[in-house]
């Protein structure tokens, strides 16, 4: 998977004028079990319980797919706690409501972030996920993203489209900057990569996915990923098309749910198109934060990058095969998108 950030796609995609008007909501197929409202709810706050991980030494990385998640090597971290489960719109909603925060999908754009952009398509909005008529070229990942003007947390899929009926649902079209408000609201922070992979893997070191070596172990699926052809047959995961009610697939060995699948979420960690090993660089650490945060800019953009890890509903094998622990995908701070959310950490003493 990989999308670039929105200064690209504003600059590059010349359709976007009734995107809004022309979308649907797709994953609405899905199942209805989840029968609560965002207005039920509306007093809901951060109580998702938290896992504590073990500080160690694990094996980060792997050298079976894609070359940005080597080189494999050893990587420690100390001990920290992660939540069950990604933020939910229903958390999102008391975060929003407690605060009167406004995400950054809802902001006015400024022209001069967008240089070469037609002002008139300056509008708020989010990068929205569309299928395809057909079988396209996997390369052009531009023929089923679109800019979706009006996009927002609240209308994912632009103003038609709502999460009144999905309060349990992973929050989407979240920024970087978004989460690491939430998470700063909620007395928490955001995993670095490498917790997030050490936790993904549920004491598995090495393990190919978060449950183990076989995809369906029992024929079962473990994870919500595309199902059918992609970008333009999604038969639904467990009767879910797109997004799925947190914890609707089954734990890893620590307890976590949604570690993979369902939502990419949103590290600390600047990308690299390999990993850095610790110690390669003697650097210090303000001085190896700048040479990170500049080296992660996509070419011709200004906008740092981000490591996103735990694929989505949208990873297909045939595409993105990312719904294992040790992948991991770049993306703007600034983007939000409808397959993009985040979970929040917390140090231990």
């Amino acid at each position: 998977m990989h999308v670039a950030g929105r200064d690209a796609l504003l600059t590059a995609d010349g359709n976007r004028s009734s995107v809004a008007s022309a979308l649907r909501p797709t994953h609405d197929a899905g199942r209805s079990h989840d029968r609560r409202t965002l207005g039920e709810v509306s007093d809901a706050t951060d109580t998702t319980p938290m896992i504590r991980i073990d500080g160690g030494t694990f094996r980060m990385g792997s050298a079976e797919f894609y070359p940005d998640e080597t080189p494999v090597h050893e990587r420690t971290v100390g001990a920290f706690e992660v939540d069950v489960h990604p933020v939910t719109n229903e958390q999102f909603a008391a975060f929003v409501d407690a605060t009167g925060y406004v995400t950054v999908a809802e902001r006015p754009l400024d022209p001069a972030d967008f240089p070469g952009a037609d002002p008139a398509d300056l509008v708020p909005g989010g990068l929205v996920f569309t299928p395809t008529a057909g079988p396209v070229d996997l390369r052009e990942w531009r023929q089923w993203w679109r800019w979706g003007a009006g996009a927002s947390w609240r209308h994912p899929f632009g103003p038609e489209s709502s999460i009144d009926d999905k309060p349990t649902h992973p929050v989407v079209q979240v920024s970087f900057a978004d989460a690491s408000a939430y998470a700063a609201w909620a007395g928490k922070r955001l995993p670095t990569e490498a917790e997030f992979e050490v936790a993904a893997r549920g004491g598995l070191d090495g393990a190919r996915f978060a449950w183990g070596d076989e995809e369906r172990p029992g024929g079962r699926l473990m994870v919500n990923q595309w199902q059918g052809s992609f970008p333009y047959r999604n038969t639904g995961a467990e009767g879910w098309v797109g997004t799925s009610p947190v914890m609707t697939f089954p734990p890893n060995g620590y307890g976590l749910y949604d570690v993979t699948g369902n939502v990419w979420e949103w590290t600390t960690d600047y990308y690299t198109p390999r990993h850095e090993v610790p110690g390669q660089v003697a650097v210090d650490s303000g001085s190896r934060e700048n040479l990170l945060s500049a080296a992660s800019v996509e070419p011709g953009s200004r906008i740092p990058r981000r490591v996103l890890k735990g694929g989505s509903h949208l990873c297909s094998p045939e595409y993105c095969l990312r719904y294992r622990p040790a992948a991991r995908s770049p993306q703007a701070d600034d983007t939000a998108t409808t397959h993009i959310g985040f979970r929040c950490a917390r140090d231990v003493a």
